[in-house]
């Protein structure tokens, strides 16, 4: 599938990592993986991804940092990104950095249908 969109999902949980990989893949995506943010910038400057899932507690750069470094470079700036995030009070923190075009789920409120069907809509 050449004109395939590609997204990249960082999660330090595999299990839920593989699980979003392998629905996205279903739906018709590339799907690449990651599990912390400094990988997230790095895939990020070296891919060409059309939407980034991102969760905001990883080890090494977690995923507020990395969204922060993501918008600050002009090569990255634009990618859409949905939040993943465990945590409600962490969406506080990065409410000002969202734009119109990102989103955010608190991973136990939401079905993985409906991050998919977000997945949809921001690439429609």
């Amino acid at each position: 599938m050449a004109d395939a969109k590609t997204i990249l999902i960082v999660d330090d949980d595999v299990t839920l990592r593989e699980m979003y990989e392998e629905r996205l893949k279903q739906s018709g995506y590339q799907v690449i993986g990651g599990s912390d943010g400094e990988e997230a910038v790095n895939k990020a400057k070296s891919e060409h991804l059309n939407l980034i899932i991102l969760d905001i507690m990883m080890p090494k750069v977690n995923g507020i940092d990395a969204l922060k470094t993501l918008r600050d470079d002009e090569a990255t700036k634009d990618i859409p990104v949905i939040i993943l995030t465990a945590l409600i009070q962490e969406i506080d923190k990065i409410k000002d950095i969202l734009t119109e075009k990102d989103a955010y789920f608190i991973k136990s409120e939401e079905m993985p249908k409906d991050v998919v069907d977000k997945v949809a809509q921001i690439l429609s």
